[in-house]
């Protein structure tokens, strides 16, 4: 079974609709308060949504299933470190945020170290943002390509194009009022597909505990560094990893600093780790019932990567309607898009304060539209590339944010805890940090788990040890 015009109308309709729904907040956008922070108006719930919506990407919808169907349910180990990393996040960042107007979440070191650490830490961001989600595009693109025959590189131009128009016309508001949306839809099309292989694997449940009984193993106690999901990879780094993406990368932060108060901040924030581990959890199910569906039933055709299951099954085993949906639920789980907080990364740390800043309002809206575009076209440019990438999409876009994250985590750190390390010693550590975790990539050291604990913890002790001998000088 191939998509019919009744899948398409149903795909055509939820992009039409997403991007009018986003558009449709441009009316609230006068000044970069309100385009990039919606004016601090956002309440728990919806912050808690949004959270959960930007997390679970395409990558984890199409790939989470994947690695159960290919292997077990070790990933959501990691998941474990994620609920705790955000009680953390709660504890140490989201009360600094909230002292005083920031913009972004590198502002902070701003106040502490000065323009040098704060530089370095939104050009990581930047760049490795780029990266990861021009993969994440390029996953959903992957899927809409499988089960609609239109080329990887065409798929890619008009989900970013969708992406970008919603985003520059409304701002930070669009991005998570249509996450908020987009969460129900991904979810009841999680749903859908669960039920769709309950109701087509002969003896149901029983059957899918009994053949896929070896994939449903969630504990891996190994202390082998080199694999990727064990239980110490995952509730240690897992907890580094939440502290760098959820307490200081720009994309979720902003989320949090767009916020009615610091307590609302704390509770979506929290609330949104028993969530996704909830749906992570579902997600892996869902994987191993594939697997329990296919041993009764050829697949149609060989695949070409174990990402291509999950696609592949709801195009030939779903009825046309529900088939269009799951499509439409997949893309809901890619368009929360990260390019308006690198657009204010862009204006707030470089453009204001290098550039124009005695810039009026005006000036600032128009160059953070711009900003938007160019950070879109950009991550499009990335997701076209990233077709030749071999490796699972999922591991591939959370190695890149893993790389980069410790060295800027282990800065926040330094800046939260101590007040004795100077702007040199932190430069000295980040450099540490960025070594490490390059000479980890080069040899292969450690599983990408690893990345964002090792990185923190070697920036940390480097800038309070460079704090030491620099002091005595």
């Amino acid at each position: 079974m191939v998509l019919n015009w009744l899948d398409y109308a149903v795909i055509g309709v939820y992009l039409a609709a997403i991007v009018a729904f986003g558009s449709w907040f441009a009316r609230f956008q006068k000044t970069t308060r309100d385009y990039f922070l919606t004016g601090r108006s956002v309440p728990w719930w919806a912050i808690c949504f949004t959270i959960v919506a930007t997390e679970t990407s395409t990558l984890s919808f199409i790939g989470v299933p994947a690695g159960a169907y290919a292997g077990n349910m070790t990933f959501l180990q990691i998941a474990i470190g994620y609920i705790v990393g955000r009680l953390l996040v709660s504890f140490l960042f989201i009360p600094a945020y909230f002292r005083g107007e920031l913009f972004t979440s590198y502002e902070l070191l701003q106040r502490r170290f000065g323009a040098p650490v704060k530089n370095i830490a939104a050009i990581i961001f930047l760049i490795t943002r780029t990266f990861a989600d021009g993969i994440r595009l390029f996953a959903t693109a992957l899927v809409i390509a499988v089960v609609t025959q239109v080329p990887v590189t065409w798929t890619v131009v008009v989900l970013g194009v969708a992406m970008i128009v919603y985003t520059v016309r409304g701002g930070v508001s669009a991005v998570i009022w249509t996450d908020v949306v987009q969460m129900f839809i991904y979810v009841g099309g999680a749903l859908i597909v669960f039920v769709g292989l309950l109701r087509l694997i002969p003896g149901g449940w029983d059957e899918v505990s009994r053949v896929g009984a070896d994939h449903f193993r969630v504990f891996d106690f190994s202390f082998d560094p080199t694999t990727v999901y064990t239980f110490w990879a995952g509730l240690l780094g897992g907890i580094a990893l939440t502290l760098a993406t959820h307490g200081t990368d720009q994309y979720l932060v902003q989320r949090l600093l767009s916020a009615r108060s610091a307590k609302a901040a704390s509770t979506g924030l929290i609330l949104s780790g028993v969530i996704v581990f909830a749906q992570f959890a579902l997600f892996l199910v869902i994987g191993v019932m594939l697997y329990t569906f296919y041993q009764g039933t050829p697949l149609p055709r060989p695949l070409g990567r174990s990402d291509e299951v999950l696609p592949l099954f709801v195009v030939t085993s779903l009825p046309h309607g529900v088939a269009g949906f799951i499509v439409a639920a997949i893309v809901a789980a890619a368009l929360s898009p990260s390019i308006n907080s690198m657009a204010a990364t862009t204006v707030n740390d470089f453009y204001l304060k290098y550039v124009r800043p005695d810039a009026d309002e005006g000036t600032l809206m128009r160059v953070s539209r711009q900003a938007t575009i160019f950070w879109g076209v950009a991550q499009i440019i990335v997701a076209v590339g990233a077709q030749y990438v071999t490796r699972s999409v999922l591991d591939s876009g959370l190695a890149v944010l893993s790389l980069a994250a410790g060295p800027v985590l282990g800065a926040f750190l330094v800046g939260v805890l101590t007040r004795r390390v100077g702007v040199g010693a932190m430069v000295v550590g980040m450099s540490a940090g960025i070594a490490v975790l390059g000479w980890i990539l080069k040899t292969g050291a450690t599983a990408w788990t690893w990345y964002a604990l090792i990185g923190s913890a070697v920036t940390f002790i480097t800038a309070v040890a460079a704090s030491v001998v620099l002091d005595r000088k």
